[in-house]
């Protein structure tokens, strides 16, 4: 197994805690109501949403993914840290074992965040990750971030 490794980090005006709420805690939910289109279904199999928790995420019409297996490793609510792994679904193209987030936001000198995200691609084997793959994960995640982002902006009583 090779573990392929890449950093992400997208800048935001909304506070770090606020953030931290809609963004990762509250993902599954805020994205299938803002943008329906994406997200199909979200089924807790195990768990209570805490670490350990596993969840199927069926994926919208317009995904070329069908669903995609969600763990929960670890929540930090004092250093707003939310690590989970993706380990089952077409999203693995069958040569990954799974994708380990490690995400973090922290404040930024504006007063706004920054979120800083580490991906580890688990490979199955001696599998190559192609680079087109991993940038157009990151162009998806920061569209979302984006949209999130705006929905917080036009609900400023949202996740307080």
């Amino acid at each position: 197994m090779g573990v392929y490794t890449t950093e992400h980090e997208i800048t935001s005006t909304i506070a770090p805690a606020r953030l931290f709420k809609a963004f990762l805690l509250d993902a599954d939910n805020i994205i299938a109501k803002i943008v329906p289109h994406a997200v199909k279904n979200v089924e807790i199999l195990e768990g209570n949403g805490g670490p350990g928790t596993i969840k199927k995420i069926t994926l919208g019409e317009g995904s070329k993914f069908k669903y995609v297996k969600h763990r929960v490793d670890s929540i930090d609510h004092d250093n707003l840290t939310y690590c989970h792994s993706l380990i089952e679904g077409d999203v693995l193209l069958g040569k990954i074992e799974k994708i380990s987030h490690e995400t973090k936001v922290v404040a930024s000198p504006d007063g706004g965040s920054i979120v800083k995200a580490t991906l580890n691609y688990h490979t199955i084997g001696d599998a190559e990750i192609n680079e087109e793959y991993v940038k157009e994960g990151k162009e998806k995640a920061s569209g979302m971030f984006k949209i999130v982002e705006g929905y917080l902006h036009a609900n400023p009583d949202a996740y307080n």
